[in-house]
C-alpha cells in the first residue's frame, strides 16, 4: 500500500494512493480502520508523510560514499540526528542559507517507524517498522569540513525533504535509488549495497533512544553526491517507493 498524508477542505488526514487517486483512511497511517471504496474528488495538497519527533540518520553506510568524502568506515553504524523542522514535503523549496557556498544532494531510503518501542531484537526489526519513503539527505558541505561534526551542516530548515508516500509491504534489500538534477541521473546506487542492514540499523538506534512511531531512520547514500545550486530542480527516485521532487533557491535577504 502506498499512504500519503494530505491537505484537504476537510482538514488533514491519510489516504490510500492508488492509480493517481486518494482514498481517505479512517484513522491514521498507524491504525488504519477501513479505507474509502471512492476516490476523494476534491482538491489536495501532499504533505510530509510524517512529523517524526526525531530525524535518525546514518552516515558512511556505502563503502564508495564513504571513499569520496574520505569517511571512516566504523564497524558500528555512524548515527547523527537532524531537526523535525528540516522536514519539507514534495513540491517545497529547498533554501539555500545565507552564507552557504555548497551544498549537496544524497539519496537516501528512509525507515518510517511504526510504533514505539525500545531494545528491538533484529529478529524483531521489521515487527516495527511502517513503511519506508523516500529522502533527501541535504548537506553543507563547508560547513560540514569545518565543524567536525554534522548538526550544523545537515540541520537547516528545509534539509530533510521527505517522499510523497510511505509504502508498506515491500521488501527493501535491493532496491535501486537515484538522484535526477534538471532531468539528469547523476546518483545511482541500490540498498543491496549498505554495509549496514535495516534489521541491524533498527536493533542499533533503538539500543541507544526510545523510537516513536513516525520517527525516521536515513539509512545512507550511496556514492555520487554533489552540488546543488539556485534554479535546480532535484527529486530522488527509489524502486517501488516512490520520489520526493523539490527546486532549489536562495534564501532571500529580510
Amino acid at each position: 500500500m502506498y499512504i500519503a498524508r494530505i491537505l484537504t477542505e476537510k482538514g488533514i488526514c491519510y489516504a490510500q494512493a492508488k492509480d493517481g487517486r486518494f482514498f481517505l483512511i479512517d484513522g491514521d497511517c498507524f491504525n488504519i480502520k477501513w479505507v474509502s471504496e471512492k476516490p476523494y474528488h476534491g482538491e489536495v495538497k501532499i504533505l510530509a508523510p510524517v512529523e517524526p519527533s526525531k530525524i535518525i540518520a546514518l552516515g558512511a553506510n556505502y563503502r564508495k560514499h564513504a571513499q569520496e568524502l574520505k569517511l571512516t568506515v566504523n564497524a558500528d553504524p555512524t548515527i547523527f540526528l537532524k531537526p523535525p523542522t528540516a522536514v519539507i514535503a514534495d513540491g517545497e523549496d529547498i533554501i539555500i542559507p545565507e552564507g552557504s557556498t555548497t551544498i549537496d544532494y544524497e539519496a537516501e531510503l528512509a525507515i518510517v517507524i511504526g510504533k514505539d518501542c525500545k531494545k528491538v531484537k533484529k529478529e524483531d526489526a521489521y515487527s516495527v517498522i511502517l513503511g519506508y519513503t523516500c529522502a533527501n539527505d541535504v548537506s553543507e558541505r563547508v560547513y560540514q569540513k569545518l565543524d567536525g561534526q554534522w548538526a550544523r551542516a545537515k540541520g537547516f530548515d528545509t534539509f530533510c525533504p521527505l517522499g510523497k508516500y510511505i509504502a508498506t509491504g515491500i521488501n527493501p534489500e535491493a532496491l535501486d535509488l537515484k538522484t535526477v538534477l534538471n532531468g539528469v541521473t547523476v546518483q545511482h546506487g541500490n540498498t543491496a549495497d549498505m554495509i549496514h542492514g535495516i534489521a541491524k540499523t533498527v536493533e542499533f538506534v533503538s539500543h541507544i533512544m526510545t523510537l516513536k512511531k513516525g520517527d525516521i531512520i536515513m539509512t545512507g547514500t550511496p556514492e555520487g553526491v554533489g552540488p546543488m545550486r539556485d534554479g535546480d530542480e532535484v527529486e530522488i527516485v527509489i524502486e517501488n517507493v516512490g520520489s520526493v521532487k523539490n527546486r532549489v533557491r536562495k534564501q532571500t535577504a529580510k
